[in-house]
């Protein structure tokens, strides 16, 4: 048997079985590849064509398929199977007590798309929201010179992003803290990056169980899905400094998003899904806005 071979099964049962992706990989094929590779201990970026007639022991073969059959029969993401997750070729651990780290301002991150709000006195970042540390850690590497505070309300969490922050050894240069929103985080910051819990309730309700098997808390975001979001908006401006810049995702609640702020300036930055995903707000356009902090009606 061949790894070619292999791959092909391990695609085939997937693409049979009533699975949703998103965690990594959005179809069939890639996440085989993926999980094919991992358990065969071949590195994830390996040339599938190169190793298509690489010969495949039957004891890899079953150690490859009891993979698979745990991925069909939990329904948890693949990187909760492989304890690993990668954003911008960079890999990091994860496990069900964070988000799988998915967040598109990785990319904005990586290519610098808001590089030019910030400036040679951008110093303190905050990651608000910090789950596994990914964005955390991500910052720290595109920006030598800043400190980053990273802050999340789950110790679960922050007990993974711990993991993260040591094994890329930013320790001297990022801090973690427990903080319901901004409660334990007094700026002020020259960034605030956050990828926040905005999924609204009946989007909820219709998640598939890959998603359920992530922690409720770094994903429901109420009616509209705006709850933890005013709470962010009204407490910024005091937590930001005067040329200071908060990059927010709200992925498919910008609908909701403009509805619930509408006379709010907000800066929409492109990313690979799409210009409604990621949003650039600053000091003086959250100042200029009287936010409340109840939640929907």
């Amino acid at each position: 048997m061949t790894l070619q071979d292999i791959l092909t099964q391990a695609t085939q049962r997937l693409e049979a079985a009533p699975l949703a992706y998103g965690h990594g990989t959005t179809n069939a094929h890639d996440e085989a590849a993926w999980l094919v590779l991992w358990r065969l201990g071949l590195p994830l970026d390996s040339d599938l064509e190169a190793l298509a007639s690489q010969a495949v022991s039957s004891e890899q073969a079953q150690a490859v398929e009891a993979l698979i059959t745990q991925r069909i029969e939990t329904r948890k993401p693949a990187a909760y199977l492989t304890r690993e997750a990668w954003l911008q070729g960079v890999p990091f651990y994860v496990d069900e007590r964070s988000i799988v780290p998915r967040s598109f301002i990785a990319e904005l991150i990586a290519d610098g798309s808001f590089d030019s709000w910030l400036s040679e006195r951008t110093r303190h970042v905050l990651d608000l929201c910090t789950g596994n540390g990914s964005l955390a850690v991500l910052a720290a590497m595109a920006w030598p010179d800043v400190q980053v505070l990273g802050a999340d309300l789950s110790v679960d969490a922050l007990a993974v992003a711990r993991i993260n922050v040591d094994e890329h050894g930013f320790q001297d240069r990022i801090t973690l803290i427990e903080s319901d929103s901004l409660a334990h985080c007094p700026g002020p910051y020259d960034l605030i990056l956050c990828n926040p819990p905005y999924v609204n309730t009946l989007s909820m309700s219709a998640l598939p169980a890959e998603y359920l098997a992530e922690p409720e808390l770094a994903l429901a975001g109420g009616d509209d899905g705006m709850d933890f979001v005013r709470r962010l908006l009204r407490d910024a401006p005091s937590r930001l400094s005067p040329e200071g810049v908060l990059v927010l995702e709200i992925g498919n609640e910008r609908d909701f998003f403009e509805a619930a702020f509408p006379h709010l300036e907000a800066l929409w930055l492109s990313t690979s899904a799409g210009e409604d995903q990621v949003l650039l707000l600053t000091a003086d356009a959250l100042s200029a806005q009287n936010i409340r902090s109840a939640p929907a009606p």
